[in-house]
């Protein structure tokens, strides 16, 4: 216990240090102090702007691969996740040395930067997709910004909001972006779709507040950024020196492997082979947004509470396996009413739940 109680009062003491730090004018850009709302804007915006490109992109790739839909979207979806996972290192250990705010609109820029192009040449659009994974680590930086305005205690809860709002922003995008491309034209979408991310990228450099002072950095101690911390396997080995990270770590990526083949083709599946239309697809997105922002806020939170962290995840994870199941076994839209057109079917999400920072 006594550990534990020094670890929380040097955490305040940081945290302390840091307000003070901003308030005698550490870091003058932004509006008012960092907070989470600043982080969740970043996220809404950015997934916003691509939530409104999902049925337009949906059709640009198959007309752009007509007889590879699945494995062009599995090599570009495969590219930029690699991409990621070899640069999010480098880039964490930079926002340590130069801050959040910086990296914030670097990877929101590169992120963004594919949608005009949808438009220009569909060929360039999936190429610049694939090589913006360099960048495309938007939510580590995010959680990062999130820890070092939050007690370590709280974090569990910050991270579920910001989870729930990437879901908020696909409730509504996708249906909004179908619709105005029915009745305006794809162009329009891309359009309003650019719009909104430079609308991401001004309020970054206009009123996102810098996390992270410039006196509360390492290179302020004269700590320099080792090829070690750049090192994406570096960290893979450290994983296996403490047993508790090692099974934490196996654990999450059992349970994103099956989660990422999903996520990068359920939508294309549902549209080429189960038939639906866009209307459906953005319909059954917005459903699973739904469910999710209330399975990372209010159910969260409850489980968290009443049964506890590991009790939290093992129910997570056996949601997950049946939903996955669900998702295996299903052949046909369900149920039918009346022999009419067959609603949604609405397994995911029912109590999914992903659990941050256990």
């Amino acid at each position: 216990m006594m550990p534990s109680k020094k670890k929380k009062r040097l955490h305040r003491s940081i945290l302390l240090a840091k307000k003070i730090i901003i308030k005698d004018g550490g870091t003058p850009q932004g509006i008012g102090a960092p907070s989470i709302y600043h982080a969740v804007i970043v996220i809404f915006l950015e997934f916003f702007a691509w939530g409104l490109l999902t049925a337009p992109t949906l059709v640009v790739l198959h007309e752009t691969f007509p007889k590879h839909t699945f494995l062009m979207n599995g090599l570009i979806q495969g590219v930029k996740g690699l991409l990621s996972f070899l640069s999010a290192p480098l880039i964490g250990a930079l926002s340590d040395v130069w801050g959040r705010k910086s990296f914030l609109l670097l990877t929101v820029f590169f992120t963004c930067a594919p949608i005009p192009l949808m438009k220009i040449s569909p060929w360039w659009y999936f190429a610049v997709i694939s090589v913006s994974g360099v960048f495309a680590v938007t939510f580590s930086v995010v959680f990062a910004y999130v820890a070092d305005i939050t007690q370590e205690h709280e974090r569990s809860m910050a991270y579920g909001l910001v989870s729930a709002t990437f879901a908020a922003s696909l409730v509504t995008s996708p249906a909004i972006g179908a619709y105005l491309g029915r009745i305006y034209g794809d162009s329009l979408v891309v359009v309003l779709a650019t719009a909104i991310a430079l609308l991401d990228i001004c309020f970054i450099l206009v009123a996102l507040p810098e996390s992270l002072p410039e006196k509360m950095r390492p290179a302020s101690w004269g700590a320099p950024i080792s090829w070690e911390q750049a090192d994406p396997f570096a960290s893979l080995k450290k994983v296996g020196q403490d047993s508790t990270v090692l099974l934490i770590c196996i654990t999450v990526f059992l349970s994103y492997l099956p989660e990422a083949g999903q996520y990068s083709s359920f939508f294309l599946y549902l549209r080429q082979v189960m038939k639906f239309s866009s209307e459906s697809v953005t319909a059954f997105i917005a459903v699973l947004g739904i469910l999710s922002i209330v399975a990372q806020t209010a159910v969260l939170s409850l489980l968290m509470r009443s049964i506890g962290n590991k009790n939290t995840i093992l129910l997570g994870l056996g949601f997950q396996m049946l939903q996955l199941a669900w998702y295996g076994f299903g052949s046909e839209p369900w149920p039918k009413i009346n022999d009419k057109k067959p609603i949604l079917m609405l397994p995911e999400h029912i109590i999914r739940i992903t659990f941050f920072n256990a």
